[in-house]
Formats: C-alpha cells, sequence, structure tokens
C-alpha cells in the first residue's frame, strides 16, 4: 500500500505540471492536492511523528486554497502553508539530534545568514508590491525562514540529510512564487516559466520531508 500511495502521489504530481498554468478547474485542484494529500496519509500510517502527516496535511490544504480563486481562498492557502511550516519548525526543533549549536558553526552559519539575507531582500521587494496582502506576505517571510533555519540545527546524516536541501528547495518555491504572484509584469516572459519551477522544487521539497522522517 504504501508504494502504490507513493506512486500515485507521484503521478498525480506529474500530470499536475500540464495543469499549472491553466485556469481554475475541478481535475486541476484534485491533481495538486492529492499530491501532496496523499503523502500525508502515508505519514498517517507509518510511526512518523504527527508533525510530519500535520505539516503535509496542511500543505495539501494550502493546495486546494491556491489552486481556487479569488482574495480569500489565497488567504485561507497562505494561512495554511504558514501552519504547516510551523509544524515542520516543530519536527526539525524536536528531532533527537537537533542542536542550535550547528547554526554558529558552518555549513550552518552561512545558512543562517543566507536566510536573514533572504528576508530582508523580500521585505524590501514585496513590501510595497502586495498591496491589501501586504500585512499577510510580511508575517509569512519569517515564518518560512524560520522553517529553513530550524532545518539547518539537524544533523547530516542518514535519512536526515534530505531535510535541509528539501527545506532550501520550500523555500525556493515560496520565493519563485511570490515574485510571480506581486514583482512581474502579467506580459513578463518568465511569468510562463516560473509555475514549472515552484511546483517540482515544491514537490520535491514534500518527498523530501517524507523520506527524511518517515
Amino acid at each position: 500500500m504504501d508504494v502504490t500511495l507513493l506512486l500515485l502521489a507521484a503521478g498525480c504530481a506529474s500530470a499536475y505540471l500540464f495543469f499549472t498554468s491553466r485556469p481554475e478547474g475541478l481535475l486541476r485542484s484534485v491533481l495538486k492536492t492529492a499530491s501532496v494529500a496523499m503523502l500525508a496519509v502515508l505519514a498517517f500510517l507509518s510511526d512518523a511523528s504527527i508533525l510530519l502527516g500535520g505539516g503535509l496535511l496542511l500543505c495539501a490544504v494550502g493546495d486546494y486554497c491556491l489552486s481556487r480563486e479569488g482574495e480569500r481562498a489565497f488567504m485561507a492557502g497562505v494561512g495554511a502553508f504558514a501552519a504547516g511550516h510551523l509544524a515542520y519548525t516543530a519536527l526539525f526543533l524536536t528531532v533527537p539530534g537537533s542542536e542550535f549549536a550547528r547554526l554558529v558553526q558552518m555549513p550552518g552559519l552561512l545558512v543562517a545568514l543566507g536566510l536573514v539575507s533572504l528576508g530582508l531582500v523580500m521585505v524590501r521587494v514585496l513590501g510595497p508590491r502586495a498591496g491589501a496582502l501586504k500585512g499577510a506576505v510580511l508575517a509569512y517571510i519569517p515564518i518560512i525562514l524560520s522553517m529553513g533555519v530550524a532545518a539547518a540545527t539537524l544533523p547530516a546524516q542518514g535519512a536526515l540529510i534530505w531535510a535541509l536541501p528539501a527545506a532550501m528547495a520550500f523555500i525556493a518555491s515560496d520565493v519563485v512564487l511570490a515574485f510571480e504572484t506581486f514583482v512581474l509584469r502579467e506580459e513578463h516572459a518568465l511569468r510562463r516559466i516560473a509555475p514549472f519551477v515552484v511546483w517540482p522544487l515544491y514537490w520535491a521539497a514534500q518527498i523530501g520531508f517524507l523520506f527524511a522522517f518517515w
């Protein structure tokens, strides 16, 4: 059953690539949501931490909300993803072997400094462009970056070696999505490419978390 669910999730994620830049639709929402919801089911059926399953499930809810149109759906999606990031942050910090001391050692120090710098750039660039969503966007930035910093406290050994690259991929997908949403003009050529960058990075992050803590 585990392999079947994993293959189904991968199949939905692959199929969604053909829908990622298309308008809202039921099949688009189902494929996007199922791609991560099935990973959540795998986590809940295993002996993995409830925080892993919870993080995956919250992200699946966020996927559904962001697949729908409208500001209310967008805000609900941002809230679900923020909660998902917090669940992952708690997961990383409570794993045996997680140590804050790694944040003042290499490469953890480099990761932490890089994420702080990225946060400052995002605040400077996105703040003036987010309009009515400025508050939500500015609140979301430290949440996603805290998840990355928390991942840098983990030991790079065994299955946990997947966690930090997955966290960086998740952050990268959020950054690209934010620039696509708030910075790039409608006619900008990169807007046609961005969805095909965001989705593989995002789903790779989720499968990376699953492999690290499953």
